[in-house]
């Protein structure tokens, strides 16, 4: 009975220590091919929750974004980075065409303000730096607006 014991404990034994080593091989093609679409990549500027960051301008020196307003984000913030002393010049054009939508607020480098404007504001830049656009309805009149939009920005350098 000892013997059984210790032939079936070296079976054992030897059992688990053989491991099969199996060999897998992988086909590798020579050359890959990537290729980078521009349309991929396309530089956009977007609303992400309250703020629209304004980081790429079209070939002619437009920044355009698409942003919406609703109840739960009822003012939109416009950031952009001036570096050249100029005009900016800024439109809002709603999706329905007309709406009660308006800049309320400008907020300079130096955390002056200016405002309220219209749907079409143009002001002097006297510093460099990042600016804020505030974006939303005007208190003063009636149903406000709630819906898609379009900014413009230009930088008409002097």
């Amino acid at each position: 009975m000892k013997n059984y014991l210790i032939l079936l404990l070296s079976i054992l034994v030897f059992s688990c220590q053989q491991k099969g080593t199996k060999e897998t091989t992988v086909e590798t093609s020579d050359t890959i091919f990537t290729k980078k679409n521009k349309e991929e990549k396309k530089e956009e500027n977007k609303q992400i929750d309250d703020t629209i960051f304004m980081n790429f301008a079209n070939d002619k020196g437009l920044y355009t974004a698409e942003g919406s307003l609703d109840s739960i984000h009822s003012k939109i913030y416009v950031k952009f980075k001036n570096e050249d002393l100029g005009e900016l010049n800024a439109k809002i054009i709603p999706s329905t065409g007309k709406g009660n939508i308006r800049f309320n607020q400008i907020i300079f480098p130096d955390k002056s303000s200016d405002g309220p404007f219209g749907m079409d504001l143009k002001i002097q830049l006297k510093q460099k730096g990042n600016h804020i656009l505030v974006i939303g309805h005007s208190l003063m009149a009636d149903s406000p607006f709630w819906g898609k939009f379009e900014v413009q920005l230009e930088n008409k350098k002097e």
